[in-house]
């Protein structure tokens, strides 16, 4: 089974099903983890999905857009890696992915 994985501030990890084609933020909603709310459902006018990527995962992701980008900007803790797991599609080269959940968002 794919899987992805949530690492919260805490470092506490939760594992949770991947499906081909549905976005690491359904993946979140639909399996409850802690930190993200997705308040906009997913249409990237919020950030209260904000992950920061694990590096080895980066260059697998779809570029940033601009929308996402204005909203990375209004986030309080952005990184390098930061993203909206409302624009990351899941596929099968994501298997296994990492990402982290500031604390901000627990």
């Amino acid at each position: 089974m794919s899987k992805i994985i949530f690492i919260a501030h805490d470092g506490s990890r939760r594992e949770v099903p991947g499906t081909d084609g549905e976005t690491l933020m359904e993946a979140a909603i639909g399996n409850r983890v802690p930190g993200i709310d997705a308040d906009c459902g997913g249409s990237c006018a919020c950030a209260t999905c904000h992950v920061t990527i694990l590096e080895p995962w980066l260059s697998k992701l779809t570029p940033m857009g601009k929308d996402e980008r204005a909203m990375l900007e209004a986030v309080s803790d952005p990184e390098p890696t930061s993203r909206l797991a409302c624009q990351l599609r899941f596929s099968a080269a994501l298997d296994g992915i990492e990402v982290r959940t500031p604390a901000s968002q627990h």
